[in-house]
């Protein structure tokens, strides 16, 4: 368990830049997975944890983590069920913490991309809250009879996508395009590119799961 129920951090091998030290703060728990452990010690970041099957790096990369991080746990790269961004979700979710922010989990593998957004529900099934966030993104889940609030950022656009086959109960408060008991089903869009038309904005959902999206234009 962490300690006062702080914050982990999970930064994984997906799109990084100087915006992923911007995210980091000074209690966090670091979990560096496979290329984001390198991409942390590079720039004097000491991951409390680095994990992964470690294919995306060479051995002298290897070493240079192993001899950088707090603890290490290696994985073969064949003989395995889940992603290395899985991998460090599960080991999060063991520490009891307060809440997870996953750094790099989006990028230019669409399939690894997907699966990192499902996490958010692994997540929310053992009652932790989870966030993606980039330079240009911030994605949260809600689950029915929850509600989220938004305050109005660099990230301007606001969409919302279901999750489930459907999200059904959806109020929006505070925003351009206000919903009252809306119903999204998988494959439409109409939740698509909203916009807040205060400083804040509530998104409220009675049934189902809900991807709510804040993006760059």
């Amino acid at each position: 368990m962490v300690p006062n129920k702080q914050r982990v951090v999970i930064v994984t091998g997906g799109n990084l830049g100087s915006w992923t030290l911007d995210r980091l703060r000074v209690n966090d728990y670091v979990i560096g997975a496979d290329a984001g452990a390198l991409f942390l010690i590079r720039h004097g970041i000491k991951p409390n944890l680095s994990l992964g099957d470690f294919d995306s790096v060479r051995k002298a990369e290897l070493v240079e983590i192993a001899a950088n991080s707090h603890e290490m746990a290696s994985f073969d790269p064949i003989d395995k069920n889940y992603t290395d961004t899985e991998l460090a979700l599960i080991k999060a979710l063991k520490l009891e913490p307060d809440s997870i922010l996953l750094l790099g989990a989006l990028g230019s593998r669409f399939d690894h991309t997907l699966a990192n957004v499902h996490l958010l529900r692994t997540a929310a099934d053992q009652g932790c809250s989870a966030a993606i966030e980039d330079a240009t993104n911030r994605i949260r889940l809600l689950r029915g009879g929850q509600s989220l609030e938004i305050v109005r950022s660099e990230l301007p656009h606001v969409s919302l996508l279901p999750l489930s086959e459907e999200a059904s109960g959806i109020d929006l408060t505070g925003f351009q395009y206000p919903l009252q008991d809306a119903t999204l089903r998988i494959g439409q869009s109409l939740g698509i590119s909203n916009a807040l038309a205060a400083d804040a904005g509530t998104v409220t959902l009675r049934d189902g799961w809900l991807l709510v999206m804040e993006t760059a234009g």
